[in-house]
């Protein structure tokens, strides 16, 4: 099984100015998302940005880097740019590792690989873990993913989805002991045949409602393989208080 790895990274960030060039410990978040990527089995690791400032950091570490164009609308469009520049076949899997993970597992991103390669029937293979707490399974800025006996995808979910109507019926302060509630991960692996397709299809009304683009691969019936991660997925970084934590993190480890 050959993979390519490829890192979207965005200089502009509302939350967090001048997000992958952030200084964690010595390096860049940029540069510790691509080392980690470095120790998966991935046959090559390349960076996507529409930027000058990450492009000329990234060759200083040594990284391969793909300038795209400026009016990306998702980062799945940035990964169809790479690919195609690229010239990578049809069947060729491609791992998306989100530029803003610098503590991404290298053993999650093989996994994505192995899942989409072993699963004919699905374009997209992604990951999710068990949501333990009710105020995860509440919020709204976690994902929940609903998915069949065969490990894929029924639906995507801002909402507290599958509903336990009779546990919170009465209780609302745990979840419930039946283990179906899971948090996606933004780890997505893809064939490019279904990256290609992406770009020409309409925003689907599911996506639009969701505010979830991987609902427009199901929308048009290309199937998405999920499975628990093999290792915890640490959070990413969105804000100040996100960039400190990984520090504190790091110390750690």
């Amino acid at each position: 099984m050959s993979f390519v790895v490829i890192i979207p990274a965005r200089y502009a960030s509302t939350r967090l100015p001048a997000k992958p060039l952030r200084d964690i410990s010595g390096l860049s978040m940029i540069q510790r998302v691509w080392q980690q990527a470095l120790k998966s089995s991935a046959s090559r690791v390349v960076i996507a940005t529409d930027d000058s400032r990450i492009e000329h950091a990234a060759h200083n570490f040594g990284a391969e880097v793909c300038m795209t164009r400026t009016d990306h609308v998702s980062g799945t469009d940035r990964l169809q740019e790479v690919a195609e520049q690229l010239a990578l076949n049809d069947q060729q899997l491609v791992v998306n590792v989100q530029g803003d993970e610098p503590l991404i597992p290298p053993a999650v991103i093989n996994q994505v690989a192995a899942n989409l390669a072993q699963h004919a029937g699905a374009g997209v293979a992604t990951l999710c873990e068990p949501i333990e707490s009710v105020t995860d399974f509440l919020n709204p800025s976690a994902v929940k993913v609903v998915t069949d006996s065969q490990g894929m995808a029924r639906y995507f979910s801002r909402a507290p989805v599958p509903w336990p109507r009779d546990h919170f019926q009465y209780e609302q302060l745990s979840m419930p002991a039946l283990d179906l509630a899971r948090r996606h991960i933004g780890i997505y692996a893809y064939r490019v045949a279904q990256l290609n397709s992406f770009v020409h299809w309409p925003v689907a009304p599911l996506e639009q409602a969701e505010s979830l683009e991987q609902l427009r691969f199901m929308w048009n019936g290309v199937g998405i393989h999920v499975a628990d991660a093999v290792e915890p997925v640490p959070p990413g970084v969105d804000t100040e208080e996100d960039l400190k934590a990984v520090v504190d993190l790091l110390k750690d480890i």
